[in-house]
C-alpha cells in the first residue's frame, strides 16, 4: 500500500506546468484577440493604402479564422473606439518613434499591457479633457452610433421552401417574411446565425435586403441565358440561380483571381448548378461572339465606393473616412461603371439589364444612367420602374429617375441604388415580379384548399 499522504505533505513543483497552463476560455480569448489584431492591420494597412482588402466580415469569416465570433466583436469594438483609442495613444504619446519601434519589434500585446498604467492616466486625462465621467460618454462626444439593424437572411430555394426555413428558424428566433421579397426573412438585430446549420450548408444565405432586390428586379425566367458581369461574392448569382429554378444558364464573371475561388465556393455551397463561372474581365465579352448571342438579361453590379454599407463595414472609422469621399478615386470608379453599362447595353439580344450600387454618391449612380441614357434609348432600352410601392427614388437630376431606387443609409440602414433598363416591346420586369408574387399566393391557396378539403372530409367521416 502506498503511504497516506500526511497533511502538509505538498508538491508545489508538480503544480507549476499547470499554473502557467491556459484554461480553454483563455486559451479562445487570446486566439481571438491575435486573429482580431491580424484582420485589423489588414484592414487598416489597406485603408493607408486606399486600396480595398474586403469588408470586415469577409475577413473575419474567412476559412483561417478560428473564432470567428469573438474575433468579429473584438474587431467591430476596437474600430468603433478607434477615435478614442487614438486620442488616447496620442495624450499617451504611444505614437513616438520610441514606442512605434518597440511596438514592431516585439509583441504588442505583452507592450501595451506593460504600459497600462501610462495608458489609464492617458485617458483619465481625456476624460476631464473632453469633460465626461465615463469612456462610454465619449462615443457620444465622437459622434459613434450603434444603430439595431435587422439581420436578413434569404432562403436558398434551390435547396429549401420558405415555409419549411419559417417552421425551423422559428423553433429558436423570432422571423418573419418580408413583403417584398418573397424568399426573404427578418430576424431581430444582432442575431447571430453565422454557425445555423441551414447558413453552414447553403439552404439560407445571409443577405441585406437591398442586395436581395436587385437579383429581384432584374426578374430573370427559367431557361434564359444570363451575365452576372462582376459576380464575386456571388450572393446575387445564386439568387439568380434560384429565380430560375435552377434551369437555364448564368454565366458569373470575375476578374480577381482571389474572388473567383470566394464565387465558386458560394456557387458550390448553393448548389447552382447553372451556373458557369468565369476568370475573365466582363468589358473585354464580346457582343459578337456566338457565345453570348442568347444571352437575354444581365446584371451588373459593378465595383464601387461601398459608401452605402458603412454600417456593416465600419468605413466611417476607418482613419481615411472623411464626410466627401475622394473625388478622383470616384471619378474613376463612375469611369468604369459607365463603361460597363455602356457595353452591358451592346449585347444584342438581351432584354433586360439591371445597374446597382452599394453607393450613396451621385456620382456613381445617378450620373452614370443619365450619361448613358442617350445610347440606352439608340438600342431601344427605356428606364422602368422597380418596386413601385417602395417610396425612396432617385435625385430627380433627369427625366425618368422616378423610376430608379434608392434605399437610405440612415432610414433604411444601407445605402443602395438600383436601376432597370427594359427594351422597348418586353414585359416589363415590375409585371414579372408581381406574376412570381401572383404564383406564390395561388400555390399557398391550393396547400389551404386540399388541407381544407383534408378536414371537411373527416369530419363528414365523423358525422356519418
Amino acid at each position: 500500500m502506498g503511504r497516506k499522504k500526511a497533511q502538509g505533505d505538498t508538491k508545489p513543483s508538480a503544480k507549476k506546468p499547470n499554473q502557467n497552463r491556459l484554461s480553454s476560455a483563455e486559451r479562445s480569448a487570446l486566439f481571438a484577440r491575435r486573429e482580431s489584431a491580424k484582420v485589423l492591420r489588414t484592414i487598416l494597412q489597406g485603408d493607408a493604402r486606399r486600396q480595398a482588402v474586403g469588408s470586415i466580415k469577409s475577413l473575419v469569416y474567412s476559412p483561417s479564422v478560428r473564432n470567428k465570433r469573438a474575433t468579429y466583436a473584438l474587431v467591430c469594438q476596437t474600430l468603433k473606439y478607434l477615435p478614442v483609442i487614438k486620442d488616447v495613444f496620442h495624450t499617451a504619446n504611444v505614437l513616438s518613434s520610441k514606442w512605434k519601434e518597440a511596438l514592431l519589434a516585439g509583441d504588442a500585446e505583452k507592450f501595451l499591457l506593460q504600459k497600462k498604467d501610462v495608458l489609464q492616466a492617458a485617458l483619465a486625462k481625456l476624460l476631464v479633457r473632453k469633460k465626461v465621467k465615463h469612456v462610454s460618454d465619449l462615443m457620444t462626444s465622437y459622434k459613434i452610433s450603434d444603430l439595431p439593424k435587422p439581420r436578413y437572411a434569404r432562403v436558398n430555394t434551390l435547396k429549401m421552401d420558405v415555409e419549411s426555413a419559417l417552421v425551423e428558424f422559428k423553433k429558436q428566433y423570432e422571423v418573419c417574411q418580408d413583403a417584398m421579397v418573397p424568399d426573404l426573412l427578418i430576424f431581430p438585430p444582432r442575431t447571430d446565425l453565422h454557425d445555423h446549420p441551414l447558413v453552414k450548408s447553403g439552404s439560407v444565405f445571409l443577405q441585406g435586403k437591398a442586395s436581395s432586390m436587385v437579383a429581384v428586379a432584374l426578374g430573370p425566367k427559367p431557361r434564359w441565358e444570363v451575365i452576372d458581369a462582376c459576380a464575386a461574392p456571388g450572393n446575387k448569382t445564386v439568387h439568380l440561380a434560384a429565380l430560375m429554378k435552377g434551369n437555364g444558364k448564368i454565366i458569373a464573371c470575375e476578374l480577381n483571381k482571389e474572388r473567383v475561388k470566394r464565387l465558386k465556393d458560394t456557387v458550390e455551397l448553393a448548389g447552382a448548378t447553372n451556373v458557369e463561372v468565369k476568370h475573365e474581365d466582363f468589358l473585354n465579352m464580346s457582343p459578337e461572339d456566338p457565345a453570348y448571342s442568347k444571352v437575354q438579361a444581365i446584371l451588373l453590379d459593378p465595383s464601387c465606393s461601398g459608401s452605402g454599407t458603412v454600417v456593416d463595414r465600419l468605413d466611417h472609422l476607418l482613419p481615411s473616412y472623411t464626410a466627401e469621399s475622394d473625388v478622383n478615386r470616384l471619378e474613376k470608379l463612375a469611369a468604369f461603371q459607365r463603361k460597363a453599362l455602356e457595353h452591358a447595353l451592346s449585347f444584342p439580344a438581351v432584354e433586360r439589364i439591371v445597374y446597382s450600387t452599394c453607393s450613396i454618391n451621385q456620382v456613381e449612380n445617378e450620373d452614370v444612367i443619365k450619361s448613358v441614357l442617350p445610347l440606352a434609348s439608340s438600342y431601344g432600352f427605356e428606364l422602368t420602374t422597380i418596386f413601385p410601392q417602395w417610396p425612396r427614388r432617385g435625385h430627380p437630376i433627369f427625366d425618368g429617375s422616378q423610376h430608379v431606387l434608392r434605399t437610405d443609409l440612415i432610414e433604411d440602414q444601407e445605402g443602395f441604388f438600383i436601376a432597370l433598363f427594359v427594351r422597348k416591346g418586353v414585359s416589363p420586369p415590375g409585371k414579372h415580379i408581381r406574376d412570381v408574387g401572383n404564383t406564390l399566393r395561388a400555390v399557398q391557396r391550393r396547400k389551404m384548399r386540399k388541407i381544407n378539403s383534408f378536414f371537411l372530409l373527416r369530419t363528414l367521416g365523423l358525422l356519418l
